[in-house]
Parts: structure tokens; C-alpha cells; sequence
């Protein structure tokens, strides 16, 4: 999906469609009052003050009526530079426009004229409002000015703009495509998780049937790294301050973390991340060469104050587990425990059918050395090293400056969703700077004292995160393995005991064999029954006839699919057995075939 914050032609006619909106708004409603009107990676929006008046979803086609009559108008946008007196002098009666003028400084300030509209703008705009002719107001929402839950609440509209009809209609089709897609609306439809302000924002709770998902996501990625030597523990969600003044955090990530907790004179925060508790376990005890690597493994709850405005369902909360590890190798086993980390990665994207991936190396900006760990000499090693590794072993990559973790370099990889921009799912970061900050070492062959190297990294990224992006790239149709119920079994009479009988039976074997089965007798019509499990994506679903009874065979249907098929009782329970135990991913749907 583009992104047009990125795209210079798009960014410039957006952020022209963003004063197009303003005029056409101040025509319908004149004592509107405008903050900013940025472009984003979805679009544009504007921050509008109307008074008492509210924006409802019917006054939206007004404004699009509105802002297709100014386009047509074919008025020139004109900039203008005018002294810091003259905006203020200009603006006098907007206190939001007053706000942003008292940051500016004289003799940089612009203005663009529109017909009979002025707004205060850095620009740069198109020549013509007609320009802006082919736009989509997509939706609005309430925001607080400046972000400030203290201040006063805006109205903020959301819209897109492209230079021709057809691309507009394109990338309409393909957020009607996002909308279906979206993993809160699929939770919802499903069941799987829920929010609630009262427990607060960026909190989400799993559900039964989601909580199922994640404890199966849990397993999966626990029984590879066992078999791949990783050791997994567990520690507290909280620690003190001067844990995360030792480790650095509280001087590069301070404003992530929630705040401090005092009690009985000591300071404590609710974690961002494991790193340090997973230091203190290595340095728990002494350690020799031939010890290396030790892998520490751990699903862990971590905590991180993100803005509101960046909140969405389980893809990025307050609270999330991550799929977090540390190794702590040698010098010498760097190459191979980063390679068996890059094979693992792959090794999972293979068994989850993902395939759009590309691998960044996040590095340093040198030109901004207060974000991060002061020590060149240890930059320097660490980014050399980990290019050498991914040169070595064969990684294509792309270098991107000033994505490194403050205390070193990674590898990121990032997956392309089937609609949205790319996002990160797993990373690996090599880290000379904590061993050496939290003192740790090891013994070498010749009974001297070194410091250990740390791998950090994320193979699913965060579970939540992980779910999320399973949830639309499938449209919530799991494999059968991961699905929260596998079967559904539903009597074609509810009131027949000797289908009931038989249907109970069904759920028993299957049931015997850890399949995750629900008996559906309710007393509601068979469609109604189906129509519910094909909301619900049950892989499959079984009904329960006088035939299969006498037959003592099944009938079932494949989400996404119109046909039936019938096979011994038998003979399906060691089918789905066998689908569920190789995690095969054949019965998709339809859709996705």
C-alpha cells in the first residue's frame, strides 16, 4: 500500500487536499478554527476547532459536496512570505494559528492563498485546487490539541488524494480489502480478544478462543528453540530504576517506559523489555568458554507507554509478550549462532506460508550520538562484525542509518502484509555494550577473564504483534492447528437423541486425539448454525444426519469451500489428527487458494 508521507508528488498533493478540506469546511462552517493539517503515511487529516458544532458521518458527503465545488472553482494556490507581525496581525483571532506563529521565526514565515482562503503553511502545494479534485474523506475522529489529554478535543478528518480517478478508485478498493482484513474486526467476529477503557487504553485482554491461539503460538516457538539448546526461564515484570540506570535504558528510553513506582525508598518500573533481567541471570554464575553459548529463551510480559494515537488492537498495545532471547557467545561463535538465529527466522516464515520479507541492517547515526551508547571504538567493532557475518553467510540486505537499538546494530526483518505498509516481525541485535556494562564474563582456554558477546533477538517479534499479522494475512482463516476450535459438530435435529448421541460420540473421539471440538446443539436452524461457524472460521464443520448415524460416517465442509465431503468416522479423526500433528496448512479456503 503506498505511503504518502514518502511519496513526494502525493505528499505535496495531499497536503494541498488538506487546505482544499480546510476551505471547503470554513465555507460550511465559519467559525471553524484549524491546528495543523499534516500528511501521513494513510493520507492527510486536519485538526479542526468548530465550536460547539460536532462532525457526524452524514456531514462528511457535505464536505466532500463542498470541496468538489472549490476544486472545480480551478482557483491558483499562491504563497506568500509575510513578516512575523503581519501573522500575527493576519491570524489575530486564532489562537491555534497564534499558538503555532509564537515558534516561527521572523522572516521564514509563508502563507498560501486560495481564493477566498488563508492558511498559515510551510508548504510546498500544487499550483491549482483542481489539482486536488480526486480525493475520498475516509473518515474522523476526535484528537486532543497537541496530543495533550489536558487540552481541549478537536475534530480530526481523515482523507486521500491521488492525481487520477482510477488511482483513487484503486487504493479505495484496497482499504475496503485493509477493513475486512483487520484483526480487530476479525477478533471481534471471532471472539478472540477485547478492550476496555475502564482497564485501560492499549490493554487488551484475550479471550478464550484467542488465548488458545497465543498459547499455541507459545508452544510452537518454545518447542524450536528447545530443540536448539535454548534454556527458558521466567522473571518479574517489574525492576528497579538503577537496574535500567545500569543497563542504560533510563537514559535512552526513558520516555517508552511507564514511570516509577517508590516503594520503601526504592524505585521501581514495570519493564520495557528483558535484557537486563536476562544479564543478572548469566551473571548469576561463573561461566568458562566450554559453558558458551548459553541461549536464554523467555515469553515475556513488557510494558511500554506508547501514545494513544498509536494504539491498534493487539498489533501494538501498552502491554505484549515478546519472543525473546539472549546469547551469550564468544567472539569465535558470533558467524554460527547469528547464522542458526537467521536460519531459525526463515525456518518459521517457512512454516507460516510467509514469503514478502526483506533484511535491513539497522545502524548508527553517526550525526545523532546522544541516542545512543557513546563508545565509536564499540560501534565501529560491533557494525563491522555483523556485516561481516551477513556478508559471510549470504543475507541480501539493505543498510538503513539510524535504526540500530541504542546499545548496537541488528538485522531486521521486515514482511511485507498483503494490504498496509511493511512492519518488523523478527530482529536479531549484536551487543557488545551490556555484557560490559553489567560486568559479566567467562573464562577462555587460557584461564583468562573476557567479556561475553549477547545476541538479542525476536523470532515471532511480539505474539501479539505475531497474531495480528497471522489474523489478516489469513482473513482469521487458520490453519487447522492454530485455529481456537478445529471442529464443529452440529446435529441436523437438535431435539433427536439418537443424533445427539451420535454427534456427543463424534466429539469424544475427537476429543481422545486433542482435537479442539465443539458440540453445536443448540436449538436454532441448521443454516443459522453454519452461517455462525463460517463467521467464526472453524476450519471444519460437521453435520450430523440420519445417514452418517446409520453409517456411522461424517459429513463435513471446509471453511471457504461449498462442498461436502463424507468419510468414515474413523478415518476423518486420523485425518484432522494428522493434519493438526504436521501443522499442514491445506484446508485455507477458497479465498486464499
Amino acid at each position: 500500500m503506498v505511503n504518502f508521507k514518502e511519496d513526494e508528488q502525493l505528499n505535496t498533493l495531499n497536503h494541498s487536499c488538506a487546505h482544499l478540506m480546510a476551505q471547503a469546511i470554513k465555507h460550511l462552517y465559519p467559525q471553524a478554527k484549524f491546528w495543523v493539517g499534516p500528511v501521513v503515511a494513510e493520507g492527510f487529516y486536519y485538526d479542526i476547532d468548530l465550536g460547539d458544532d460536532v462532525i457526524r458521518d452524514e456531514d462528511i458527503e457535505k464536505i466532500e459536496k463542498e470541496m468538489k465545488k472549490v476544486a472545480k472553482s480551478g482557483k491558483k494556490i499562491i504563497r506568500r512570505e509575510v513578516s512575523k507581525a503581519e501573522a500575527m496581525e493576519m491570524f489575530k483571532d486564532d489562537e491555534y494559528k497564534l499558538d503555532l506563529i509564537s515558534d516561527l521565526q521572523d522572516g521564514n514565515i509563508t502563507v498560501y492563498d486560495q481564493g477566498d482562503f488563508t492558511d498559515l503553511c510551510r508548504g510546498p502545494h500544487v499550483d491549482n485546487v483542481k489539482l486536488c479534485r480526486n480525493f475520498k474523506l475516509i473518515r474522523h475522529s476526535g484528537a486532543y490539541w497537541k496530543g495533550d489529554s489536558k487540552n481541549k478535543v478537536l475534530q480530526r478528518i481523515y482523507g486521500v488524494c491521488f492525481p487520477t480517478p482510477e488511482e483513487l478508485e484503486a487504493h479505495l478498493k484496497l482499504l475496503e480489502e485493509a477493513k475486512e482484513r483487520d484483526h480487530r474486526k476479525i477478533g471481534k467476529d471471532m471472539n478472540l480478544f477485547m478492550v476496555d477503557d475502564l482497564v485501560g487504553r492499549g490493554l487488551p485482554m484475550f479471550l478464550p478462543k484467542g488465548y488458545t491461539i497465543w498459547q499455541e503460538l507459545e508452544k510452537y516457538i518454545k518447542d524450536k528453540e528447545r530443540k536448539l539448546g535454548y534454556l527458558h526461564v521466567m522473571t518479574p515484570c517489574v525492576g528497579t530504576v538503577n537496574l535500567y540506570k545500569t543497563s542504560g535504558h533510563w537514559d535512552h528510553y526513558k520516555e517508552n517506559m511507564f514511570p516509577p513506582m517508590e516503594m520503601e525508598g526504592e524505585s521501581f518500573v514495570l519493564r520495557p523489555m528483558n535484557c537486563p533481567h536476562h544479564m543478572m541471570i548469566y551473571a548469576n554464575r561463573r561461566h568458562s568458554y566450554k559453558d558458551l553459548p548459553i541461549r536464554i529463551g523467555e515469553i515475556a510480559h513488557d510494558f511500554r507507554y506508547e501514545s494513544s494515537g498509536t494504539l491498534k488492537g493487539i498489533e501494538r498495545g501498552r502491554h505484549f509478550c515478546q519472543n525473546d532471547a539472549h546469547l551469550f557467545v564468544t567472539p569465535e561463535q558470533i558467524e554460527d549462532e547469528f547464522k542458526k538465529v537467521v536460519d531459525l527466522i526463515f525456518s518459521t516464515y517457512k512454516d507460516f506460508g510467509i514469503t514478502n520479507y526483506r533484511c535491513v541492517l539497522s545502524l548508527r547515526d553517526p550525526e545523532n550520538k546522544e541516542k545512543y551508547h557513546d563508545d565509536d571504538e564499540m560501534w565501529n567493532k560491533a557494525e563491522d562484525a555483523l556485516r561481516k557475518v551477513m556478508n559471510d553467510i549470504g543475507i541480501e540486505y539493505t543498510e538503513e542509518i539510524g535504526e540500530a537499538a541504542f546499545y548496537g546494530p541488528k538485522l531486521d526483518v521486515n514482511v511485507q502484509p498483503a494490504v498496509g505498509n511493511e512492519i518488523t516481525l523478527s530482529t536479531c541485535q549484536l551487543d557488545f555494550c551490556l555484557p560490559a556494562k553489567f560486568n559479566l564474563s567467562y573464562i577462555d582456554r587460557n584461564g583468562e577473564k573476557q567479556t561475553p558477546v549477547v545476541l538479542h533477538r525476536a523470532i515471532l517479534g511480539s505474539l501479539d504483534r505475531f497474531m495480528a499479522y497471522i489474523l489478516e494475512e489469513t482473513k482469521g482463516n487458520l490453519p487447522t492447528w492454530l485455529a481456537p476450535v478445529q471442529v464443529r459438530v452440529m446435529p441436523v435435529k437438535t431435539d433427536n437423541e439418537e443424533l445427539t448421541a451420535y454427534a456427543q460420540e463424534i466429539c469424544n473421539a475427537l476429543e481422545e486425539k486433542n482435537v479442539r471440538v465443539e458440540l453445536d446443539d443448540r436449538s436454532e436452524k441448521l443454516g443459522y448454525r453454519m452461517r455462525e461457524g463460517q463467521v467464526q472460521k472453524v476450519p471444519y464443520l460437521l453435520v450430523v444426519g440420519f445417514s452418517e448415524k446409520e453409517d456411522r460416517t461424517v459429513s463435513f465442509r471446509l471453511h471457504g469451500e461449498k462442498d461436502t465431503t463424507v468419510l468414515p468416522l474413523d478415518e476423518f479423526v486420523e485425518k484432522i489428527d494428522n493434519e493438526i500433528k504436521n501443522k499442514l496448512r491445506t484446508h485455507i479456503g477458497a479465498e486464499e487458494k
